[in-house]
């Protein structure tokens, strides 16, 4: 998304672009912050080990 022009010729590829990039940003982005887990991977993790 970021840097890159998309032209979207109707809102069913524009919907479809955002429901990949949900879970891109979900599912498959590293965040150092996270100690290199991806968002789910660290919630996962985090509900199996609650930290109280």
């Amino acid at each position: 998304f970021y840097d890159q022009e998309y032209k979207y010729h109707s809102l069913q590829g524009l919907t479809q672009a955002i429901k990949e990039y949900i879970e891109y940003y979900n599912e498959e982005r590293i965040k150092s912050r996270l100690k290199g887990l991806t968002p789910k991977e660290y919630w996962n993790q985090a509900s199996i080990n609650p930290v109280f």
